[in-house]
């Protein structure tokens, strides 16, 4: 039996009526008749007896009827809760996030979002640079913030949300540190730290190159699995690495120095989600995150700094790099009532 055939018959076992079933089904009276008729022929049984009065189930009819009735309704059920799953917004969001920047703006948009969305629930999680894309894939995050690139055939990145400038994370004690800035092709005069050996190759590249845009082979340090760990081995002189603008300010040590890349592409921030797994709810955060990006030039910090930077299309770009000392800013909106009580989600 179609699915279809199925319902026919059990809401004419309810009503005992063609014409009422024909109007609740919004078909015809002549397409109940015809699908009763069909379902008989091939069970050779009478489902329902027919006067010029009224209608009534057969035996027959009522042992279809409670055989199919209870399995009816839980498909119907699991249906429906399917389509709730992916059209409407409302349950619970798991948002992951790495490196304390990205906690703020992660907080922001969950705010913005649960304003438009007050049936459902943002539960934020840290996570380390090793181990986060694991996890979006174990379904313990649905969508994590990330920098990119991302070339995961099962994982989805979304448009751009920020972009940052290059620095370079050194010793205090290396001579880079009193520069006003360093190139690319700095990365083969000291050894440059080696990446969580979990990141997929494509990613250690983006990150940290073989060689230098002059063709110099770039000698690799220690590997770290923490952004501690990193800061641990720069700040005791045994590599430097390449970092987002916002380390300056949120990862601040007295023996490491965070010194502008000026040929350096920015690093780009935005969200991950399995291909598979892809909800409204997804696609509503991830468009909340894209409105917070776009209406905060000029006002409020997106990742903690200040407003010298301007929003173009969908992210927020670095404005400028000045010399050392100077911060490279983003910006977003402080909502109204905005809290940073991060213990009241969980993470």
């Amino acid at each position: 039996m179609e699915r279809r055939e199925i319902e026919i018959f059990l809401v004419l076992a309810e009503e005992l009526h063609f014409g009422r079933t024909a109007e609740r089904l919004h078909v015809t009276t002549a397409r109940v008749s015809q699908t009763i008729s069909k379902l008989e022929q091939r069970f050779g049984a009478l489902l329902f007896e027919r006067t010029s009065r009224r209608v009534t189930l057969t035996p027959v009819g009522r042992r279809l009827h409670d055989d199919l009735k209870p399995a009816f309704d839980q498909i119907e059920e699991g249906i429906e809760r399917a389509i709730a799953a992916g059209r409407e917004v409302r349950g619970v969001l798991r948002v992951g996030f790495f490196r304390a920047a990205a906690a703020r703006f992660v907080l922001d948009v969950a705010n913005l979002f649960e304003a438009r969305h007050p049936d459902c629930a943002v539960e934020i999680r840290e996570n380390q640079l090793n181990n986060a894309l694991g996890l979006v894939r174990a379904d313990e995050i649905d969508i994590l913030l990330l920098m990119l690139p991302l070339d995961e055939p099962d994982l989805v990145a979304g448009p751009v949300l920020v972009r940052e400038a290059r620095m370079l994370a050194v010793s205090s004690r290396h001579p880079f540190a009193r520069r006003e800035s360093v190139s690319l092709n700095d990365l083969a005069r000291d050894k440059v730290l080696r990446s969580p050996d979990s990141l997929p190759a494509y990613l250690h590249d983006s990150l940290v190159p073989a060689q230098t845009p002059d063709g110099q082979t770039i000698t690799r340090g220690p590997t770290f699995a923490t952004i501690q760990e990193m800061l641990s081995l720069i700040g005791a002189g045994r590599g430097m690495y390449p970092q987002p603008a916002h380390m300056a300010q949120y990862y601040a040590r007295p023996d490491v120095t965070y010194v502008p890349i000026r040929d350096g592409a920015p690093f780009e921030w935005a969200f991950t989600w399995r291909r598979v797994a892809e909800t409204q709810r997804i696609r509503a955060f991830n468009q909340a995150a894209l409105d917070l990006a776009e209406s905060g030039a000029g006002r409020d910090p997106l990742f903690g700094f200040g407003s010298d930077t301007q929003g173009v299309a969908g992210a927020v770009e670095l404005g400028r790099i000045g010399g050392r000392g100077n911060e490279e800013e983003l910006v977003a909106p402080r909502l109204p009532g905005r809290s940073d009580r991060v213990a009241k989600r969980r993470r």
